[in-house]
C-alpha cells in the first residue's frame, strides 16, 4: 500500500515522504527539541533543509547505496535526520541501543557489517574506538556533541556540524549538488531495505531484521488510517532509536501522516518534558505505566488525611463508572455527575501530571499489562488501547479499535493483517509490513517465516468469541506443573507486578509440584516507605533484605493467590513460596534484554542454587553474585536469601513433594 504524490513520485520511501510534507505542511512543525530549557522547533521545509544538508556532507564521505550505517544516541532530532538523510542515499540505518555495552555493540556493529557510524557524544565515540579492532569494517564516525573530542585524532572522526556545513556550501555553490541528491532520493524504491533492527536478544544472539521502505510505509499508513492520525498529533519521543515501536511511531508514522515529533531534553525529564507537550498519541510499555501509578501513590502515601480519602473515593468511582464512560456506555445521571466533579477535583491534576491531559490515542504493548493497571488509566478517562506487535512485523499485528477495549485480548487483526492460530496454538500472521528476513540468517528466516508469507510468533494465544486475541504467553515458557495443569508464567507475573512496591517478577513451575517466584522490590516506593516509617537502609540489597518488605509481599502473593483460586485454569499455579532477589534484574548483568525483557532461560542458569532452594524446602539460602557496575567493573554481591511459604486456597497444602524426595 503506497500513495502517490504525482505522476512522477511515487511515495515509496521516506526521503520521497519528506519532499511531500516540506510542499503540503511546509511551515508545520515537523521536529521539537528541548535544549537548556527552551524549546527549539523546525518545520518540515527546515527539517527537508537539514537532511538534504546533511546527506550531502554523508556523501562526500563515500556513504553510498547498500552501506549500512549505526545511528547512536538519545532521542535527539540530529539523529532522526540522519535516517532520512542515510535513506536518501540509498544506506541503510542500523539503530544500536546507546546503553549496549562494548561487547554487545561490537556483535552488532561486526555482524551488520557497519562502514560509518553516526552519534550522539564522546560517551559513543568513546565505545566506538574501543572495540574498533573487532569491527574492521568501520571506517568513519560522525559524531553531534564536540564536548570533549577536541584532542582526539579525527582521521576517522568527522563533527556532525562540519559535514552540515559542507552540504550548504554544496548546495550554494552548486545547483548541481541539490540536483544530484534529487536525483539519489528518485533512484529510491519501495522494496530497498529502509532500515535493519536487531533483535532484544531474549534467548540468543540478536537477529537483524531486514524491513524495506515497503513494509515500513504500509504499516505507518495502515496504523495512521486505524487511528486516524493526521497532521494535528504530535508525540513525544523518548524510547530506545533501536526498538521498533519508536521508530514507527516517532519516524515512519510521522513521514507519512505530516504530524510533529517532540524530542525531550534528557531521559530524566521526560515526565516533566511530556507534561509541558502534553502529546496527542502517546506509547508506553506497560513499565512505563507501571512507574507513573507507583509515583501517583507514593505520592499520596505523603497526602494529607482529606486529600487522601478524596482521592480514594474518586478513584473508586472510576473504576466503577469511568470505563463505560469513556466507550460511551449508558451510566446514570447521579454517577456522571460525581464523575465530572472528580474529573475537576482529582482526574484531570493526576493527567496533568503525568503528561497525558491531551492524549486522544494511546497505546501500551511490548509486554502483557496488568489488567488492573490497564483499567485505572481508562478509569480515568484515557484512551489507552493494547496493540501486539513485533519488529519481524513493523509493530502492529493486532489493535484494539476505539470501544471495543478489553483488558485481556490485544484487539483485531491490523488493517491489512492475517491473523490465525497454528494446530499447536502458536499466533501466526501474514501482512506486507512482514520482514525482508533476517540478515546472514537463512536458517532463521526460514524457521520463523513460511513460503507463502506466514511468520511464527513464539506466542501462544488464543481467539474468543468476538475475534478478539487473547495472548496467553510465550509459547515456549508456557508448560506445565507436574499434575499436568497448565503454567504460564507471564501471567502470573502480571498479576504481582500490579502493584506499586513490585518492579519485576520471575516464575517458575514448569515441570515442578508448585509455582515459585522471585520479586525484585521497587526501590523507589519501598524506599518512600521506609522514608515515612524511619527505615535506614543503605542499599538495595539491604531494604530488600528488611522483614517487614518481606511481610508486605507475602500479603501481595496471598492476594494473588486467591484471584487465582477463582481462575480453574491457573487455579493449580498459585504461589507456595517466594524470595525477594538481593539484587536489581539489570541489563548489564545479562538478566535484561536493552528493552527491559527478562531474559528467563539466563536467569535459570545463574540463579539455580535459589531456584533449588525454593523447592527443596530451605528457608534461607548464601549466594554469591557478580555484578557489573557502571563502569564496566565487575565485583561480588554476597548476601543471605530468605524464603518464604504462602498459603494457598483449594489446593491441597500437603507438604512438598519435591521437598520429600
Amino acid at each position: 500500500m503506497v500513495a502517490a504524490a504525482d505522476a512522477d513520485r511515487t511515495l515509496d520511501t521516506f526521503p520521497k515522504y519528506l519532499l511531500l510534507n516540506a510542499e503540503r505542511f511546509g511551515d508545520r512543525p515537523a521536529m521539537r527539541h528541548k535544549d537548556y530549557g527552551i524549546w527549539q522547533s523546525w518545520t518540515w521545509k527546515e527539517q527537508l533543509d537539514e537532511v538534504r544538508a546533511l546527506a550531502l556532507g554523508l556523501e562526500a564521505i563515500g556513504i553510498g547505496r547498500g552501506d549500512k550505517v549505526a545511528v547512536v544516541g538519545a532521542n535527539r532530532p540530529r539523529l532522526y535526520w540522519s535516517f532520512a538523510s542515510i535513506q536518501s542515499l540509498g544506506g541503510v540505518p542500523v539503530p544500536v541501543y546507546a546503553d549496549s555495552v562494548a561487547e554487545e555493540m561490537a556483535y552488532v556493529l561486526d555482524h551488520a557489517e557497519v562502514k560509518f557510524a553516526i552519534v550522539q557524544d564522546q560517551e559513543q565515540v568513546d565505545k566506538l574506538l574501543g572495540i574498533a579492532e573487532k569491527v574492521p569494517s568501520l571506517t568513519h564516525v560522525v559524531y553531534d556533541e564536540p564536548r570533549g573530542l577536541r584532542d582526539y585524532d579525527h582521521s576517522r572522526l568527522h563533527p556532525y556540524a562540519d559535514l552540515r556545513e559542507k552540504g550548504l556550501a554544496m548546495l550554494a555553490s552548486s545547483p548541481e549538488a541539490a540536483t544530484r541528491w534529487q536525483a539519489s532520493v528518485d533512484a529510491g524504491k519501495g522494496d530497498d531495505l529502509g532500515i535493519m533492527l536487531y533483535t532484544s536478544g531474549t534467548t540468543g544472539r540478536p537477529k537483524g531484521v531486514m524491513l524495506s521502505n515497503r513494509n515500513l510505509v504500509t504499516s505507518a499508513l495502515h496504523g495512521n488510517s486505524f487511528d486516524k492520525l493526521d497532521v494535528n498529533e504530535t508525540t513525544i519521543a523518548y524510547l530506545p532509536l533501536a526498538w521498533v515501536g519508536d521508530h514507527v511511531f516517532s519516524y515512519s508514522q510521522s513521514y507519512t501522516a505530516g504530524y510533529c515529533v517532540s524530542c525531550p531534553e534528557s531521559p530524566d525529564t521526560v515526565t516533566e518534558d511530556r507534561r509541558e507537550i502534553a502529546p496527542t498519541y502517546f506509547f508506553a510499555p506497560p513499565r512505563v505505566f507501571e512507574g507513573l501509578l507507583t509515583a501517583i501513590m507514593v505520592r499520596m502515601e505523603d497526602a494529607g488525611p482529606l486529600k487522601k480519602r478524596m482521592f480514594d473515593y474518586f478513584i473508586e468511582l472510576a473504576r466503577k463508572v469511568g470505563e463505560p464512560i469513556l466507550d460511551g456506555e449508558s451510566v446514570g445521571l447521579w454517577d456522571r455527575i460525581k464523575y465530572a466533579l472528580g474529573e475537576v477535583l482529582v482526574y484531570a491534576p493526576l493527567k496533568n501530571r503525568m503528561g497525558l491531559s491531551r492524549m486522544r490515542v494511546g497505546y501500551t504493548a511490548g509486554e502483557a499489562i496488568g489488567p488492573e493497571l490497564f483499567r485505572f488509566y481508562r478509569a480515568l478517562g484515557l484512551n489507552l488501547k493494547q496493540l501486539y506487535g513485533q519488529t519481524e512485523a513493523c509493530v502492529y499485528i493486532t489493535a484494539q479499535p476505539d470501544g471495543k477495549i478489553r483488558a485481556d485480548t490485544v484487539g483485531l487483526p491490523s488493517p491489512g493483517v492475517e491473523v490465525r492460530i497454528a494446530e499447536s496454538g502458536e499466533v501466526m500472521y501474514r501482512s506486507d509490513g512482514v520482514f525482508v528476513g533476517y540478515y546472514k540468517n537463512d536458517e532463521a528466516t526460514r524457521a520463523t517465516k513460511t513460503e507463502d508469507g506466514w511468520v511464527h510468533t513464539g506466542d501462544a494465544g488464543l481467539f474468543d468469541a468476538e475475534g478478539h486475541l487473547k495472548i496467553i504467553d510465550r509459547a515456549k515458557d508456557v508448560g506445565k506443573l507436574r499434575s499436568g495443569a497448565l503454567f504460564a508464567p507471564k501471567y502470573i507475573e502480571n498479576k504481582l507486578k500490579f502493584y506499586p512496591d513490585v518492579k519485576e517478577v520471575v516464575a517458575f513451575g514448569d515441570g515442578r509440584d508448585f509455582c515459585a517466584v522471585f520479586i525484585n522490590i521497587d526501590l523507589e516506593s519501598v524506599g518512600s516507605w521506609a522514608e515515612r516509617n524511619n527505615v535506614s537502609y543503605a542499599s538495595y540489597q539491604e531494604l530488600a533484605n528488611h522483614p517487614e518488605v518481606h511481610k508486605t509481599m507475602a500479603a501481595h502473593v496471598e492476594e494473588v493467590n486467591r484471584s487465582l483460586a477463582e481462575e480453574e485454569l491457573m487455579k493449580a499455579s498459585q504461589i507456595r513460596r517466594f524470595l525477594v532477589l538481593h539484587k536489581e534484574l539489570d541489563a548489564d548483568d545479562g538478566e535484561l534484554t536493552r528493552t527491559q525483557k527478562v531474559r528467563r532461560s539466563f536467569i535459570g542458569e545463574r540463579y539455580g542454587e535459589l531456584i533449588e532452594a525454593l523447592y527443596d524446602g530451605s528457608t534461607e539460602k548464601y549466594v554469591e553474585t557478580e555484578v557489573t557496575f557502571e563502569d564496566g567493573r565487575k565485583g561480588k554481591l554476597r548476601a543471605t536469601v530468605k524464603i518464604v511459604d504462602t498459603p494457598v486456597y483449594g489446593l491441597d497444602a500437603k507438604p512438598m513433594q519435591e521437598a520429600a524426595e
